[in-house]
């Protein structure tokens, strides 16, 4: 993958992050929340992040302090 193509992949990786933490919070806000679904998303979000992670590891040069 070249760097532009990178960079579009983590603003789409982004986007889902935010929309999934939206969705996590409105359904923990509900009367009865589905704790199964929760975690289930709540695991989609870590992965996401780890995702996100790489990419910018891949878009950031590694610099020798």
């Amino acid at each position: 993958m070249n760097p532009d193509e990178i960079s579009q992949r983590l603003e789409l990786l982004r986007v889902e992050h935010r929309d999934l933490d939206a969705a996590i919070i409105a359904l923990a806000d509900g009367a009865v929340p589905d704790q199964l679904q929760l975690a289930r998303l709540k695991k989609r979000k870590l992965r996401l992040r780890d995702e996100i992670q790489w990419c910018e590891d891949q878009l950031l040069p590694d610099i020798i302090a």
